[in-house]
């Protein structure tokens, strides 16, 4: 425990280095608390359990009981296939998996059971997760063996997602399909599910799991899910074949994630590798992350129920991971309606992600994420943006096709209330990309700007490079933007207080820089060479000459 107290600080210590002492203070993170156990240990064939992927037992479950009822210790997994239904963790067990240990969950979904919880940072009614612990403290999973969910006989797959081959087998192997014929359900309850709207959310007249039994087959489980609980490590092993989101820590607080390993078909719905909701106060690092959602993922409930709780995700280093397949690679939101506040986060490596950096949120969401540090990112073969701050990602796309009018997209300002949300204080430092749809894009409201980001030495390869629309208090310093389209290299839209500094774009560009909207005020270019372009400024109608400056220091 104390070697992690010490790291945890010497991180801290690294990242004050590396921002801007003049900048406002980082905030000081307070140690994680780890978890400790008693060398007892109970072997699950003690209990009956039989290695051979075909004898289903609840050696685990009476394992586990009996270490929690003697005082704790380890529960040992030895190498085999072990088949069970689901788990519930105990207070003071370590669930360890040693190398070569498999464990196969349950491919009958009657082995499972609804309740209520939370889905998408909203009271619902699932199945219970396959791995579950709720009020626990002292818990941990380790070793180097393998879960599989058995996620293959509770998802939906659609059709544009396999090949035609992989289309033929699946539908052959049971099942039914949609009356479009484009998407296939594992049953005719996760059909009738995927017809109700948000048909998980508790509400007026569904309001106990007995009243979800119609549709049980589409209320996936998560593959491991602690709730409220204290002190938590998950260290060594590898989580596969997700029904739905991989690893998912709620509510709860002092959390190390160490070198573990989230596989999921890419095309598996709703299969994040790991969601941090509403927790303080943790370490995530060394894990790889290869999924069908995003792959690390902050949250913190949605709307009202999110803003009710009240409940940051906060105090968080996350290092030295990587993302393969996954929505997002790193990624804040849209569920983040308690905020989101004091996340280091370095050295992360991205590749064939469909965005990198992604910040969304909505409208009635409302929360505040601030103080987030990145640094050192690499990314390649991003199939959308590289980094993304959206705050309005319903609207329509404020890049214009060809053709289309460079007018700023009509987004109607509202009333500034609980529900509005709030980006700002957010400082990304050496990000390289090799490959991406878009470098950057920033959107924020017209009554709330994305504010107080900056993005410092930079070196993104694109097809499209910058779009700035609703924007505020924003810094690029050395950042290169090598864009195959360059008409224009930056666009600004209803933006102020924006500068670049020393920027680098592709030699012979079209048009450097676009302003238009008449809230656009105080742009400033410093160091840069605007005679690279073959035209350095276009502004939009009712922009003054005096919105930009343009100077050599």
């Amino acid at each position: 425990m104390k070697a992690l107290f010490s790291s945890a600080l010497l991180a801290m210590g690294s990242w004050l280095m590396h921002f801007d002492a003049t900048a406002t203070p980082n905030p000081p993170l307070p140690p994680v608390k780890t978890p400790e156990f008693r060398k007892d240990t109970v072997n699950i064939t003690k209990f009956g359990a039989v290695p051979n992927g075909l004898t289903k037992s609840t050696a685990i479950q009476q394992a586990i009981d009996a270490c929690s009822k003697a005082g704790g210790g380890v529960v040992l997994v030895p190498r085999g296939h072990w088949l069970t239904a689901g788990i519930e963790m105990r207070n003071n067990v370590n669930l360890h998996l040693a190398k070569g240990a498999l464990v196969q969950f349950s491919d009958n979904h009657a082995d499972y059971h609804l309740i209520k919880t939370s889905w998408e940072g909203v009271e619902a009614v699932r199945n219970q997760a396959l791995i579950y612990g709720e009020n626990l403290e002292n818990i941990a999973v380790t070793g180097e063996g393998v879960f599989d969910g058995a996620g293959d006989t509770w998802r939906a797959v659609k059709k544009n997602k396999l090949t035609e081959t992989q289309w033929k087998r699946l539908t052959a192997s049971g099942g039914v399909v949609n009356e479009k014929k484009d998407t296939w359900y594992p049953s005719e309850q996760s059909l009738k599910g995927s017809t109700i709207p948000e048909a998980f959310y508790i509400r007026p007249g569904k309001q106990t799991p007995k009243d979800f039994e119609d549709i049980k087959d589409f209320l996936r489980p998560d593959m491991i899910v602690l709730a409220r609980c204290k002190r938590i490590l998950l260290e060594g092993v590898t989580f596969q074949n997700s029904p739905a989101w991989t690893i998912h820590p709620l509510m709860s607080e002092d959390i190390t994630v160490r070198n573990v390993y989230a596989f999921n078909p890419e095309y598996g719905q709703n299969t994040d590798g790991i969601d941090l909701e509403s927790c303080k106060n943790g370490i995530l690092e060394g894990s790889t992350f290869d999924v069908g959602d995003d792959g690390i993922c902050i949250k913190s409930g949605r709307d009202e129920q999110g803003r009710k709780r009240g409940m940051p995700t906060e105090n968080f280093i996350i290092r030295n991971c990587t993302v393969y397949h996954a929505h997002g690679g790193f990624v804040i939101g849209s569920e983040m309606s308690g905020g989101a506040r004091n996340l280091y986060v370095s050295n992360l490596t991205f590749m064939g992600t469909d965005v990198g950096l992604r910040f969304k949120a909505a409208r009635g969401r409302g929360g505040v994420v601030e103080n987030i540090f990145i640094d050192n990112v690499d990314m390649k073969n991003i199939v959308g943006q590289a980094i993304i701050f959206d705050l309005y990602y319903m609207a329509k796309d404020p890049v214009p096709l060809a053709g289309e009018s460079t007018a700023p997209p009509v987004i109607k300002a509202e009333p500034l209330n609980e529900g509005t949300p709030t980006f700002r204080h957010i400082e990304i430092k050496n990000v390289t990309c090799n490959g991406a749809e878009t470098a950057i894009m920033l959107r924020g409201l017209p009554e709330m700007p994305v504010k107080d980001i900056s993005i410092e030495n930079a070196v993104l390869q694109s097809t499209k490079p910058m779009l700035c629309i609703e924007a505020e208090n924003i810094r690029l310093k050395n950042v290169t933007l090598l864009s195959k389209e360059t008409k224009p290299v930056l666009e600004i839209q209803n933006s102020q207080n924006i500068s670049f500094d020393n920027l680098k774009y592709t030699a012979g560009a079209d048009l450097l820089m676009r302003i238009t909207g008449d809230r656009t005020k105080n742009i400033k270019l410093t160091n840069t060479d605007t005679k690279a372009a073959k035209k350095d400024v276009e502004l939009g109608d009712k922009v003054s000459k005096k919105v930009v400056l343009v100077s050599k220091n």
